[in-house]
């Protein structure tokens, strides 16, 4: 495995699960809520924690599909981008809840071996369908899952704020 490649192996699991200086991780953020918490909304319309840690899974399993060349409509689950969380928002599931954390974590997964699989000379390359580097997708799954991170710190401080 050439430098680029483990860098964005760091990069990707910094964003994800492993110790950096940022501050929090997703997995970090997600660390401890329940389904009740999870599928809080600050307003009709917003989307909760829950819909966040999912849309982050989409993300990563769209970033695979990129670097393997897969074919759309193979996430485990119908539809693309934002799933609509919980399915009976007065009886949010744990079981549910930790199902779809499942998923989040086997995308990362996913993720990391697709990654560990490219060569150096090919991180230049802009996969089909795409219009952005392969580095600069990979680099860019890192900056979603901080960035959605930040936004489930922000909900849960809103959430007991409230």
């Amino acid at each position: 495995m050439g430098p680029r490649v483990t860098l964005l192996l760091r990069t990707i699991d910094q964003g994800y699960d492993k110790k950096s200086w940022h501050g929090t991780t997703l997995r970090g953020s997600l660390r401890g809520i329940n389904a009740e918490e999870a599928a809080w909304r600050p307003a009709p319309g917003r989307h909760n924690i829950w819909e966040l840690a999912v849309h982050a899974a989409y993300w990563k399993y769209a970033i695979t599909r990129r670097i393997r060349g897969g074919e759309r409509g193979s996430f485990p689950l119908q539809g693309s981008n934002w799933f609509p969380r919980p399915f009976d928002p007065d009886t949010p599931s744990n079981r549910a809840w930790k199902e779809d954390l499942e998923l989040l974590g086997a995308m990362h997964r996913e993720l990391r071996e697709a990654v560990a699989g490219i060569a150096e000379e090919d991180l230049d390359l802009i996969p089909a369908g795409s219009k952005t580097l392969l580095s600069d997708l990979i680099v860019g799954v890192a900056f979603h899952d901080i960035y959605h991170a930040g936004q489930i710190q922000a909900l849960k401080r809103l959430r007991t704020a409230s």
